[in-house]
């Protein structure tokens, strides 16, 4: 991941995550943190993906675990500016339901810190890998066909990963 690709800020109640590039699973990790944190937090999300140029599964997995948190809390998840391209890609997911869409400049200027990741362990993004997959199959069941093999190999290399860390 590039310095700036990433970045989240936040102020007030309000988390700003901003997306440049292509959003790939090296943003996987630190979007799981922030969904498992916003499990236990009341706060906006806002997605600003104005330069986003796509997106693989694991990252849409991650954004989509996002999406639920913020549904089971009785809102949704805003992006802004999502170009369609990037958009139709979430389509064909089924997981556009989970998502405000707007194109609007965003509501007040939030502080963004650059998320450098490079500590990451193996172990850490296998589980994230698992678990994105399977947030997409759960939020859009037809969607078990597309990922049965990416779930089963990833499972298979957080299985031995897990094995390896156990035997140290």
């Amino acid at each position: 991941m590039q310095n700036g690709d990433l970045q989240i800020g936040g102020s007030d109640g309000k988390l700003m995550v901003k997306v440049k590039g292509r959003a790939n699973f090296e943003y996987a990790v630190p979007l799981r943190e922030l969904a498992a944190r916003m499990q236990v937090r009341e706060c906006e999300l806002v997605f600003e993906m104005s330069e986003c140029s796509a997106m693989d599964s694991t990252f849409m997995g991650v954004l989509s675990m996002l999406g639920l948190a913020a549904v089971r809390a009785g809102r949704k998840l805003t992006i802004l500016n999502m170009p369609p391209n990037v958009r139709a890609m979430l389509r064909g997911l089924g997981v556009e339901k989970l998502f405000d869409f707007t194109d609007a400049a965003p509501d007040g200027l939030l502080e963004l810190d650059d998320m450098e990741r490079p500590g990451d362990s193996m172990l850490t993004k296998a589980e994230t890998v698992v678990e994105a997959h399977q947030t997409l199959i759960d939020a859009a069941p037809e969607n078990a066909a597309k990922f049965a093999k990416v779930i089963e190999f990833a499972s298979s290399d957080l299985k031995n990963l897990r094995e390896k860390e156990n035997n140290r």
